[in-house]
């Protein structure tokens, strides 16, 4: 039987791993990703993506490596302020596709981290 904190380190680490292969194609392949999601985004600022993913490639692996409390609230605070900071790019029509989908994922990425690692939502 796994104990209680085997059980969030394993549901952690699950939600860790699309992160890490996210990033990496991010990371690896950008020019395929962005022209299937968000072709509209402006080819000399693509290079952006690259470094999202190479953020998204370091801070996954940490969270696998070491899926503690303080790492995932770490990694859920940098994925907040990421969400936060892809609001005012919405009303940029050429970035909005874009940034729906990295704030989305981002924004999810930091209300589900802590619940999955605390195993109940915080009160």
């Amino acid at each position: 039987m796994t104990s209680p904190d085997g059980r969030r380190r394993v549901r952690t680490r699950l939600l860790a791993a699309p992160g890490l292969a996210w990033g990496a194609a991010l990371l690896a392949r950008p020019r395929p990703v962005v022209d299937a999601l968000a072709p509209e985004l402006p080819p000399d600022r693509r290079w952006l993506v690259r470094v999202l993913g190479a953020r998204l490639v370091t801070q996954n692996v940490v969270v696998l490596l070491a899926p503690e409390p303080r790492v995932v609230r770490a990694a859920a605070t940098v994925e907040l302020l990421h969400a936060a900071s892809m609001l005012p790019v919405l009303l940029l029509p050429r970035y909005r596709r874009a940034a729906w989908i990295s704030g989305g994922i981002a924004a999810a990425y930091a209300g589900l981290a802590p619940v999955l690692r605390s195993g109940s939502p915080r009160r």
